[in-house]
C-alpha cells in the first residue's frame, strides 16, 4: 500500500475545479488500495470567509471517505484583492509543511497542486524532510497567468515566481500537466519530455448522469423558459460581463433566461450591472454544494463554458465541460484552442462562439432554442465521448500507473539541492536578484 500526500489549499467543502479533481482523485486513489492524506487549509474559497466551526484552530484532522485531511492554519481574509490572495496562498507555502509536517506522517510521494504556485515551497519542504519524491501539477502557468491578465506587474515579484516556478519543475520527479498545451509550452521552457506527462480533468460519471429535466425542474421550483446555466466561479478569469452583455440583447425573448450558480470577487459588481441594465431575463444563485451540480445540470436547456481571452493561450480547459458532456447537456463554449479541439471537433458536443463576443453568444443561444433535436444531438455525444475518454476512474488508474514508476526510480529522482535553506524567503530574495540581474 502506497502512502499518497497531496498539497493543496483548495478542498471540499470548497467547490472550485481543483478541490473536486483531488478529492474525487484521492477517493479513486483509496478504492485503488492506497493510503491518501490531503494537507490543505481551512475552507475559505472563492469568498475569503472561513466557516465558523473551522476557526479558531491551528491544526485540524479529519478523516472522511477513508481520506486523511490535516488542516493548518493560513492567513485568510475575505476576498477583495489580488495582493491579498497572494498574501494568503504564501501564507499556506510558507508555513503548511512546519505546521502539518508531523500530522501527515511519512507518505512515499507527495503530490503538488498548482496554483496557487506557492504549494510548491510547502510540498518541497516536505519531499525533502519527508525523503520522497513529488509529482508537481500544472494545471495554469503561473506567473504568466497573472501578468497577462495585467493582475501582477511588479517586475521583482514576476521575476521571484518564475525562478520559483522553473526551479519545481526541476525539482520535481515528474511534471502533472492538465492539458496538452500546458505540456507543449513547459517542453518548449526547456524540460524534458519524458518528465511531463499529460493527464486531463475528468469526470465522476456515475455522479454526473443524465436525469429527467422535468423532474429536476420541479425539485428546483423552475418554470419552463429555455435556460441557459453557467455555474462556476465569478472571478475576473470568467468574464461573466459578456454574459450580461448577452442577455441584454435577448431581452425581448420573454421565453429565455439565464442563471449564474457560484460566487466569486466580481459577483456583487455583476448583480449591480444587471440591476442597472434590468436583466429581469438573469437570475443568480449561490454556490452550489457540488453534489448539487448534476440536479441544475439537468434542469436547464444548455450550459456555458468560458474564459478571458488572456488565459487561453495555455490551452485551457474548463471542468465544468465535461461535467456539462457527462449530463448529455449541450454546450455552449467561448474558449478557444484545446477544449474547443476537444468538445466541438472531436466529441461534436458543444457549438463554439467567440471569446468575449456577446454577440456570438447570444446567436448560439437562440440556435440551441430553435434547434431542440440538434441541441439533443449534441448532448448525447457529450456523453459517450466522456464515458470513453474522460472518466475519473480511468483516468485515476493512468495516475497510479505514474506514481508505481516513480517510485521504481525513486533512487534516480531524489533531489540533494532541495533543502529548507533554498526555500526560505531569503533565498527566494537571493535568486529573483540573480535573474533580475541576468
Amino acid at each position: 500500500m502506497t502512502h499518497i500526500l497531496f498539497v493543496s489549499s483548495y478542498y471540499p467543502p470548497e467547490v472550485a475545479p481543483p478541490a473536486i479533481r483531488i478529492y474525487e482523485t484521492a477517493l479513486q486513489l483509496v478504492k485503488l488500495g492506497h493510503q491518501v492524506t490531503v494537507l490543505t487549509t481551512f475552507p475559505n474559497f472563492p469568498t475569503g470567509i472561513v466557516p465558523s466551526e473551522y476557526r479558531g484552530k491551528l491544526v485540524q484532522r479529519e478523516e472522511r471517505d477513508g481520506i486523511s485531511i490535516v488542516r493548518v492554519w493560513s492567513y485568510i481574509r475575505p476576498n477583495r484583492g489580488f495582493l491579498r490572495r497572494i498574501a494568503s496562498q504564501l501564507s499556506f507555502g510558507c508555513l503548511a509543511a512546519f505546521l502539518g509536517g508531523k500530522a501527515v506522517g511519512y507518505p512515499d510521494v507527495l503530490i503538488v497542486e498548482s496554483p496557487p504556485l506557492f504549494n510548491a515551497i510547502a510540498g518541497r519542504i516536505l519531499a525533502w524532510r519527508k525523503g520522497c519524491p513529488f509529482i508537481f501539477t500544472v494545471a495554469d502557468l503561473w506567473p504568466e497567468v497573472a501578468v497577462k491578465m495585467g493582475l501582477l506587474r511588479n517586475q521583482w515579484v514576476i521575476r521571484m515566481a518564475e525562478w520559483l516556478a522553473s526551479s519545481t519543475y526541476r525539482s520535481a520527479g515528474l511534471v502533472w500537466a492538465v492539458t496538452s498545451g500546458l505540456k507543449d509550452l513547459l517542453v518548449k521552457s526547456g524540460l524534458p519530455s519524458e518528465k511531463v506527462f499529460v493527464l486531463t480533468n475528468g469526470v465522476d460519471c456515475t455522479k454526473f448522469r443524465p436525469i429527467s429535466k422535468v423532474e429536476a425542474r420541479v425539485e428546483l421550483g423552475w418554470d419552463e423558459r429555455f435556460t441557459l446555466l453557467y455555474a462556476g466561479g465569478h472571478g475576473p478569469s470568467h468574464n461573466l460581463m459578456t454574459v450580461l452583455a448577452a442577455a441584454e440583447q435577448l431581452l425581448e425573448y420573454q421565453d429565455i433566461r439565464i442563471v449564474l450558480a457560484g460566487d466569486g470577487s466580481e459577483k456583487e459588481d455583476l448583480i449591480q450591472a444587471a440591476q442597472q441594465r434590468g436583466l429581469k431575463n438573469v437570475a443568480f444563485l449561490d454556490a452550489q454544494p457540488h453534489m448539487r451540480i448534476p440536479l441544475l445540470l439537468a434542469a436547464c436547456d444548455a450550459c456555458l463554458a468560458l474564459a478571458t481571452k488572456a488565459i487561453l493561450f495555455q490551452g485551457v480547459i474548463p471542468a465544468k465541460m465535461y461535467e456539462a458532456m457527462a449530463s448529455a447537456r449541450p454546450l455552449i463554449l467561448m474558449v478557444d484552442g484545446e477544449a474547443r479541439r476537444i468538445a466541438v471537433e472531436e466529441a461534436q458536443a458543444a457549438i463554439y462562439a467567440e471569446p468575449e463576443d456577446s454577440v456570438a453568444l447570444a446567436e448560439a443561444l437562440l440556435y440551441l432554442k430553435n434547434h431542440s433535436e440538434e441541441a439533443a444531438r449534441l448532448g448525447k455525444r457529450g456523453r459517450v465521448f466522456v464515458e470513453e475518454h474522460n472518466d475519473r476512474c480511468d483516468l485515476v488508474e493512468m495516475l497510479d500507473t505514474h506514481i508505481r514508476e516513480l517510485l521504481k526510480r525513486d533512487s534516480h529522482l531524489t533531489n540533494v539541492q532541495d533543502t529548507p535553506e533554498t526555500l526560505t524567503p531569503s533565498a527566494l530574495i537571493k535568486n529573483s536578484k540573480k535573474l533580475v540581474n541576468k
